[in-house]
């Protein structure tokens, strides 16, 4: 199966302005297939270069505008994938940027640390940054209808949504390729990129983070709990955000003395790499964290519908000392609409505390029978 990104019209609209286009995202979530695409519909002369290659990395640290003329030729559109790899290519990219101003440059990197300190200064102002996630229910829905996506619903929320993991056929193929891909893929971004020394510490924490995703999570009993500095737990935090294998919502509040507002959520970007970190995939009916899975399931096919809709909506979750709690709060133009997640079905009222705090704010229960809205369809 083909799958269409959602990020292909989105990044086409941007071709013909002389900005560098950042693709960030995950190793194995078809950058480069994206790539080729956009490439394949351009009307134009274009040239394409592998950021990997010695001899490309070569070529375009030498700064010389002469031989970057020569390069591109006719070309108006350059695409870099694996940018990241070409030492100070922030800078690369500006003098081309500068120089051309007919050249449009799309760029592809893995490791959204990498690429971005390598780019961000140099390029303020003349970059437009986009993150392809795993593939999205929204991407899914033009193969499939609502019945066979409810019929899909526990193998997406136990093997999750990377491209080939869709297209693998059999449990014990999916289980192979997730395996492989958070062992040699995810976590060797941050090992080759910043030279983690204890990697099975950093192991350990996914393992923690994995066994407490979508629970508010306190760095000191990471730290305790892991024998490392704080600093440590919040580097590592930190990277594995940046190679996109978990992120982070903190809480809403308006400071009212009941309210939890210092405090963090992590999730899993994906539910198969989640599962492959503490080895279990089995079946929902077999084990007791699916409220734990369907919560995340939801929080990240959200964040991409959100994303590829470019709906600029901020995410928190809410939360009283009292523990009265709504797992998700979404703010857009000074306005918040509540969520929780429930995988069971049965009446759910919002928290006293809430109601009477936040009269105006729409408050919705999320389950199975209404989850396909909540994560394709817009406003």
């Amino acid at each position: 199966m083909v799958i269409n990104r959602a990020l292909f019209p989105i990044i086409q609209r941007y071709i013909g302005r002389n900005k560098v286009l950042l693709i960030k995202g995950a190793r194995r979530t078809g950058k480069t297939f994206l790539l080729d695409k956009i490439l394949a519909s351009y009307s134009g002369k274009y040239l394409k270069l592998n950021g990997e290659l010695p001899e490309v990395q070569a070529m375009l640290a030498g700064k010389n505008l002469s031989m970057y003329r020569n390069l591109l030729g006719n070309a108006r559109l350059l695409a870099i994938d694996e940018a990241q790899s070409v030492r100070e290519i922030g800078q690369i990219l500006k003098i081309i940027i500068d120089h051309f101003p007919d050249v449009t440059i799309i760029a592809t990197g893995s490791s959204s640390f990498d690429l971005i300190n390598k780019t961000g200064e140099p390029l303020t102002g003349r970059q437009l940054q986009f993150t392809l996630f795993p593939v999205a229910q929204l991407e899914l829905s033009e193969h499939e209808n609502p019945i066979e996506t409810r019929q899909k619903l526990e193998e997406r929320m136990i093997y999750g949504s990377y491209p080939e993991v869709i297209n693998l056929e059999g449990a014990n193929e999916k289980k192979r390729y997730l395996t492989e891909l958070t062992t040699s893929y995810l976590l060797k971004d941050i090992l080759q990129f910043e030279q983690v020394r204890n990697s099975h510490k950093l192991l350990q924490l996914l393992q923690l983070l994995a066994y407490q995703a979508g629970q508010e999570v306190s760095n000191h009993e990471l730290a305790k709990s892991l024998g490392v500095k704080h600093d440590t737990v919040a580097r590592y935090l930190d990277l594995l955000s940046k190679v996109f294998i978990i992120y982070s919502i903190g809480a809403y509040g308006r400071n009212l003395r009941k309210e939890v507002v210092k405090s963090l959520k992590w999730y899993f970007v994906d539910n198969g790499i989640r599962n492959a970190i503490i080895n279990n995939f089995s079946l929902l009916s077999q084990r007791n964290d699916e409220g734990q899975l369907w919560e995340s399931y939801l929080m990240s096919e959200r964040m991409k519908r959100n994303s590829y809709k470019e709906l600029h909506i901020r995410s928190f979750f809410w939360r009283t000392y009292d523990r009265q709690e709504i797992d998700l709060i979404e703010e857009k133009d000074g306005k918040a609409e509540a969520f929780e997640f429930k995988w069971k079905a049965g009446r759910v009222k919002p928290p006293v505390f809430f109601r009477k705090n936040y009269p105006d704010v729409p408050f919705s229960v999320i389950t199975p029978d209404n989850y396909q809205d909540f994560i394709g369809k817009t406003d």
